[in-house]
């Protein structure tokens, strides 16, 4: 009864680990939800005391069933070797999980006319075309100009 607890427990909790939005808390959930799936596998093996799984040294009656620990050995080794790869997978990725996506945030919202406009670098107000250079340590740019407007 208390194997079948934890396994819903287990299970529960990794639902909800992969329902999060985080890659580490995906791979969270996943691990939890390994640990779920060798315990039901090792719970059905029969969990009471039996004698060795070796074939001709005991009863064949009293024996333990080897199949349901082979079973979970083999699911051990496979959760490792995906918990190891979905972790390279979130080491090697740029993206941010936590944030917010900036195509849908409010601030990049804007009129179609001034997004033109700006895309351009046309002053809305005159409609010209604004050219703009880099100014160094003095503040006059490259055709000897201040920033300004000035000629120096």
């Amino acid at each position: 009864m208390s194997i079948a607890i934890a396994v819903g427990l287990l299970t529960a909790a990794a639902v909800y680990m992969i329902m999060q939005r985080g890659m580490v808390r995906i791979i969270l959930g996943f691990v939890l939800a390994s640990h779920a799936a060798n315990l039901m596998l090792f719970a059905a093996g029969n969990v009471a005391y039996r004698d060795v799984p070796y074939i001709g040294s005991a009863d064949p009656s009293t024996q333990a069933d080897p199949l349901p620990q082979a079973f979970v050995l083999t699911a051990i080794v496979i959760a490792f070797a995906i918990t190891m790869f979905m972790l390279t997978l979130a080491i090697t990725t740029t993206t941010d999980d936590d944030t917010e996506n900036d195509e849908d945030s409010p601030a990049k919202l804007h009129s179609p006319d001034t997004t033109d406009a700006a895309l351009h670098g046309m002053d809305t107000a005159s409609g010209e075309i604004a050219v703009e250079s880099e100014r160094d340590e003095t503040g006059i740019n490259g055709s000897g100009t201040t920033t300004s407007g000035r000629t120096v």
